[in-house]
């Protein structure tokens, strides 16, 4: 059985690791914090789920998702990433991150960021565009016909392949958005930012917000609709 690391194991990477664990997939989590804090998710996760450093971690995921503040990314380990599929889930958020000026003149990506950080694995973006609650509650089964899809980029295909297995696995289509220099398609406030997975936002507000299914068509013509400053 395959294994889905996580180095970071906030909003996000808890509900993957939920996510995983219904369909069947072990899961190791770390966080910067210590094992010892994530004692309360691998007991609600059960025997499939274990707790680790980041870089154990990293050492037992056969895919392996990041997803800690952007601003730290330079702390995610390098050697035991190397040929790895890893997914990252950042987004820029400059009053958390502080500015970074190559991002400020869209001169390069987040994902790319990482992937620089990370040159000898195969980086993915991924997760980053759908609010964590819509993530949970909107999976489905692969016949169902109101699955929802999910945007990826990436540089090397076989790497994409792979991430679109895992996100098929976890309940979600693929839309193959290109390589990560066109992942700003789909980056904080474009339009395939948690718009096409919010029901009614204006009105209730994004933590209300019931979630809505998206399909390969909506997800596409919003990564279609993005435009740059």
């Amino acid at each position: 059985m395959s294994t889905l690391a996580l180095i970071g194991s906030g909003n996000i990477g808890g509900t993957l690791a939920r996510l995983a664990v219904a369909a069947g997939i072990d899961v190791v989590l770390s966080n910067s914090r210590g094992p010892e804090t994530l004692s309360g998710l691998v007991a609600e996760l059960g025997p499939r789920a274990r707790a680790a450093t980041p870089a154990e971690a990293a050492e037992a995921g056969d895919w392996v998702v990041v997803s800690v503040p952007l601003k730290n990314y330079r702390q995610v380990p390098v050697a035991p990433l190397a040929g790895k599929v890893v997914l990252d889930t950042n987004n820029y958020y400059p009053d958390r991150d502080g500015r970074i000026p190559e991002l400020d003149a869209e001169e390069t990506t987040t994902s790319a960021l990482l992937q620089d950080h990370l040159p000898d694995s195969k980086v993915v973006k991924a997760f980053n565009n759908i609010f964590f609650k819509h993530l949970a509650a909107l999976a489905r089964p692969t016949d169902a016909p109101d699955r929802t899809a999910l945007p990826i980029a990436g540089d090397d295909e076989e790497a994409k392949a792979s991430a679109a297995r895992l996100i098929g696995l976890l309940g979600y289509d693929v839309v193959d958005a290109g390589p990560l220099a066109e992942s700003w398609r789909f980056q904080r406030d474009a339009p395939a930012y948690v718009l096409p997975y919010a029901q009614d936002l204006e009105g209730l507000g994004i933590f209300n917000d019931p979630g809505r299914s998206a399909d390969t068509d909506t997800v596409r013509t919003a990564l279609g609709e993005a435009k740059r400053a």
